[in-house]
């Protein structure tokens, strides 16, 4: 196939950008219900369902690290080959797929291992009691066998969508979601297995999506093919993968560290049916925010490319109407989980308890969901431009500097208890999101109007 195909920097921006970003919307959505499927099965077991709910929840993030690593190499190495596209330079472009792979590879393997060494010591750093260890530790003992195929499920399937082709994606995920909700009910119900079953459903799934991925790569309708020539790591190739990856692989870790001391706080001030709580809370937000997740990333290789292409203007209008958008729907969501929050719990859980607090909790913990689309604007337009130093700091800063401390003092103030631990994700969204976007506007936004102006001259 021509290396032509599929160049961004050619028609509407907005059409290529909702172009992928409609089936690669629906892919991460489809991609959510893997463990999304897994919780609402499991909140409704006859017997201990909110106890094996939560279990699973202090498994998130276990399973939050692992994203991290497929995004390190998934959304690093993506955005540099659809540069390379935007230049030309399609036998680097191939490198850099073929040593993202290997990566994934020799991570997923090592994850595998270390994780189910240390599973025990770190499920009750992360909040697990002794009634919802045992669920934990027979969820995250499968799932970590699979490891290595959520790696390539997820990471590799970046690379399809960076070459134009979102409906392959779509149907990679879908694939899998079909498998696991097929499988869950099998193995949870009808063969007992219970949370285990829910692990092993999950781990089958993503395998089928991972042969998927694997054979279109290789096969002869991809642009860039994946080599076994193009596997041999090359040191500047892996560092300047891992550089611009660093910004996704951050967000993922600090995630997982926020929700670590999300955990631990809670059970702290709230016991376990506040970790059950703040289980269905992440469900929620998963599905919520991949509209505008799915908009900003499959905008990345429409901007690196038209970035490489030297088409400073189109890069432009793409920050514009992702911004827009990522805005109005947010505003939308918010205030439909504010109005109906009961709805949104019953969908995981329908113990009387867990919903009663969890109304309340819901609304406090969305409370101006909107800004926080300003800060997944900001971060694609810095990762789809390569400034990787950029992305990084503003994902240490709005989980890291902003929430953890905040997590800290604000129960302890005026008796908050639970209400002060989930006021830090609001505070944080506005603080964030608002110096990440006003950021990426003063830096990036003068760069491109001079580029385009020394374009204009030559």
């Amino acid at each position: 196939m021509s290396d032509t195909a599929n160049d961004f920097s050619k028609g509407s921006i907005v059409a290529n950008i909702m172009t992928l970003a409609v089936p690669m919307t629906l892919a991460q959505l489809i991609n959510v219900l893997y463990n999304i499927i897994d919780r609402i099965y499991i909140g409704r077991i006859p017997e201990n369902a909110t106890q094996a709910l939560t279990g699973i929840g202090l498994c998130l993030p276990i399973i939050s690290m692992v994203i991290a690593f497929a995004n390190l190499f998934g959304m690093g190495g993506a955005p540099l080959c659809s540069i390379e596209r935007g230049r030309g330079n399609k036998k680097e472009a191939e490198l850099i797929m073929g040593n993202s792979f290997v990566l994934m590879v020799l991570f997923g393997i090592g994850l595998t291992v270390v994780g189910l060494a240390l599973k025990k010591p770190m499920l009750y750093l992360f909040g697990a009691s002794d009634n919802t260890y045992p669920y934990a530790d027979q969820y995250i003992s499968i799932y970590l066998l699979g490891s290595i195929f959520v790696m390539i499920g997820l990471g590799m399937n970046s690379f399809i969508n960076s070459q134009g082709f979102g409906t392959i994606g779509m149907m990679t995920v879908l694939l899998g979601a079909i498998a696991n909700i097929i499988l869950d009910p099998i193995f949870i119900f009808t063969l007992h297995m219970g949370v285990q079953g829910a692990a092993l459903a999950t781990i089958l799934s993503q395998l089928l999506s991972a042969v998927w991925i694997v054979k279109f790569l290789t096969g002869s309708k991809a642009i860039l093919r994946l080599r076994t020539s193009a596997f041999r790591l090359k040191k500047q190739r892996v560092k300047d993968i891992v550089a611009l990856g660093m910004s996704g692989f951050t967000m993922a870790i600090t995630n997982s560290s926020v929700q670590i001391m999300y955990n631990a706080s809670l059970q702290h001030y709230g016991g376990d049916l506040y970790v059950g709580i703040m289980t269905v809370i992440n469900s929620i937000r998963e599905i919520i925010s991949m509209p505008v997740n799915g908009l900003t990333n499959s905008a990345q290789p429409v901007m690196g490319f038209n970035y490489g292409a030297g088409e400073y203007k189109r890069v432009k209008r793409a920050i514009v109407f992702i911004s827009v958008v990522s805005i109005a729907y947010t505003t939308v969501m918010w205030l439909f989980v504010h109005g109906f929050p009961e709805f949104f719990i019953r969908i995981f859980n329908q113990d009387a308890d867990l919903v009663r607090e969890g109304i309340p909790a819901m609304r406090i913990y969305y409370f101006g969901f909107f800004m926080m689309s300003l800060q997944f604007a900001g971060q694609s337009v810095f990762v789809a431009l390569g400034k990787a130093k950029n992305a990084v700091f503003f994902s240490i800063f709005r989980k890291v500097i902003i929430v953890i401390p905040l997590m800290l003092l604000l129960p302890l103030m005026f008796g908050l208890g639970t209400d002060g631990v989930l006021m830090a994700e609001p505070v944080s969204n506005f603080i964030g999101g608002a110096a990440c976007f006003i950021t990426m506007l003063i830096t990036v936004w003068p760069e491109l109007s001079g580029k385009k102006r020394e374009k204009s001259k030559t």
